[in-house]
């Protein structure tokens, strides 16, 4: 069994400042740092550290190979990732003290993946495998209705937040992974319990697992409802904890571990993802969750 992974691959430039930057106003950084990112490099690293065989489907510009080579180091499979002519995605991090972070992002290579290139992915996949993408490449849709079509099972997590998630079907999705935002986005609703409920209601066949931040996560079902708790920790950087907590959910569920099990892993490893600067280099390995659940019960 394999994860599938369409996903943005970014270069990210990475500023500690004391506050966001307002309108008109000039700021200087006390640390820069050019890092390995994008949600869906970030899931994908997540997934190979969980123990997942992840390929990723991606590209970057032919200058920027030393990224990829990154993502072979962490174990993930590029022989899908495309060196091309388009300049490389990149996002510009504003990373405040107290750890929340602030983006700006370029799609460019990440939105120029062509529709063939997913096409001749899915074709040599079977069954057993999985598919996942975000909202950070070209063809979301387009992608998700082919992995259906090819039928793999799939995961969707619509970040960052966009209209993009309403040209996709429902049936077309096995499991969708929201944070609040992007839930409010998706169900037009701005409570948890009325959030809860649309999905029950629109997302019947599929299984909604909503990220909470320190409020831990809740995962709907066709069974039910089970919520987990995220672990007390102070935050250095939340870069990268939700592509990590996705990541590992989605590697011990993918292979059949019981829900709370992938739940509790995904949890700890975000909470070891906050107490490191960077979005990549901040993702633990699965020995490294193993260690901190055993410490903390």
């Amino acid at each position: 069994m394999a994860i599938i992974n369409l996903g943005s691959i970014n270069i990210d430039h990475v500023y500690q400042v004391d506050h966001f930057v307002t309108p008109g106003e000039t700021m200087a950084s006390s640390d820069y740092q050019q890092l390995l990112g994008g949600k869906g490099a970030n899931q994908s690293i997540a997934l190979a550290k969980a123990g997942a065989v992840v390929k990723h489907i991606g590209a970057l510009h032919k200058s920027d190979e030393a990224f990829k080579q990154q993502m072979l180091d962490y174990g993930v499979d590029g022989s899908e990732i495309k060196l091309t002519d388009t300049p490389s995605g990149h996002a510009i991090i504003q990373v405040i003290p107290e750890g929340e972070n602030a983006i700006v992002l370029f799609g460019g290579a990440n939105q120029a993946i062509e529709q063939q290139h997913i096409a001749d992915v899915l074709v040599t996949c079977s069954e057993d495998d999985w598919f996942l993408t975000q909202n950070e490449t070209a063809l979301v849709p387009e992608a998700l209705q082919m992995a259906r079509q090819a039928g793999l099972s799939v995961a969707y997590n619509p970040a960052p937040a966009t209209d993009v998630v309403k040209q996709v079907n429902p049936d077309w999705v096995d499991l969708l992974i929201v944070n609040q935002t992007e839930a409010e986005l998706v169900s037009g609703c701005d409570s948890l319990e009325a959030q809860m409920e649309y999905f029950q209601q629109h997302w019947p066949n599929t299984d909604v697992l909503l990220t909470l931040g320190k409020a831990g996560a809740t995962l709907i079902t066709r069974e039910g409802v089970l919520a987990a708790d995220a672990y007390e920790v102070k935050a250095l950087d939340t870069t990268a904890a939700g592509d990590t907590f996705i990541g590992f959910f989605l590697a011990f569920f993918a292979q059949g571990e019981e829900v709370g099990v992938a739940m509790q892993m995904a949890c700890a490893a975000a909470a070891l993802a906050v107490q490191k600067a960077g979005a990549a280099q901040s993702i633990p390995a699965v020995e490294e969750v193993l260690d901190f659940i055993e410490e903390t019960h």
